[in-house]
């Protein structure tokens, strides 16, 4: 899907809502356009997962009652494709007035679509009813050193790696700043972010780091192109032997996306889908 194709969209305009099920509200969007543009190729640098959790999701059982729950979505990086958000909103209100046999049913169907519009291997769909739901935890932040109380002067607020510099000590460490912003690439809304990077390698000087993290603000991007470029840049300014980059972004529409690139987790178990306060 070209850039031209997604300004001939409905994306970013005057939408209506349909409320019975319609899988072609699904909008997908090639991966490779934007990593051909940040130096992704394949095979992939990193391994990953996109986690996708919506807050506003119900449907209908067979007497015509509502039901609500909530959605987690988990596909892997290796995916073709990924939805453009607003659409993925779009696709779940069309089953706000479909009747359906029972949760099982809506979690295959949701499974089916998802699968098929990100051309993925490997997808995960689950549906919580609110009832079920016991205790939510909410976790304050993200695990490490949080680098946003330094106290840094800053101007540049495009996407700038060369403030991305290492010292001569050896670290380990897990660092996280809650100051990522970038706008949407369609509707220029401001995407807010928390970041957790994890590295092991030549210590990563902090307060250039945070300096970098900042210039994304006024750039647009996609969620999980930002996350993409963080980790190529630290990966090609720093060359840790180690490095894992997780982002958790702010709802929304209901959702919010969250996407980790690594060089170490292996398999979705090891990915904690931890809802921040922010979220």
């Amino acid at each position: 899907m070209s850039h031209s194709n997604l300004e001939k969209s409905i994306l970013g305009k005057k939408t209506e809502y349909v409320s019975h099920y319609d899988p072609q509200l699904l909008f997908p969007i090639a991966r490779k356009i934007n990593r051909d543009a940040i130096g992704v190729s394949e095979p992939l640098p990193f391994i990953g997962f996109d986690i996708w959790n919506h807050y506003e999701v119900s449907w209908l059982n067979e007497k015509g009652k509502p039901i609500a729950a909530l959605a987690e979505i988990i596909f892997n990086c290796s995916s073709q494709n990924i939805i453009e958000s607003k659409s993925m909103k779009l696709y779940f209100n069309s089953l706000n007035n479909t009747s359906f046999k029972d949760t099982d049913s809506v979690q295959a169907l949701i499974a089916k679509d998802l699968r098929e519009k990100l051309q993925t291997s490997f997808i995960r769909v689950r549906l919580i009813p609110l009832a079920h739901v016991r205790e939510e935890k909410l976790h304050p932040m993200f695990v490490g050193t949080c680098i946003d109380d330094l106290d840094i002067d800053c101007s540049v607020y495009h996407n700038h790696p060369d403030f991305l510099q290492t010292e001569n000590d050896e670290a380990t460490e897990i660092l996280h700043s809650n100051l990522l912003k970038s706008n949407c690439l369609v509707t220029n809304q401001p995407d807010w972010c928390s970041v957790q990077i994890s590295y092991t390698g030549n210590k990563i000087n902090h307060e250039g780091l945070l300096r970098y993290i900042v210039s994304f603000r006024d750039d647009n991007e996609f969620h999980e192109q930002c996350i993409e470029k963080i980790f190529m840049q630290i990966r090609e300014r720093c060359s840790p032997r180690k490095l894992t980059v997780y982002g958790r972004s702010t709802r929304r529409g209901g959702l919010d996306i969250n996407s980790l690139r690594s060089t170490e987790i292996t398999a979705v178990e090891d990915i904690l889908n931890m809802r921040l306060c922010r979220q």
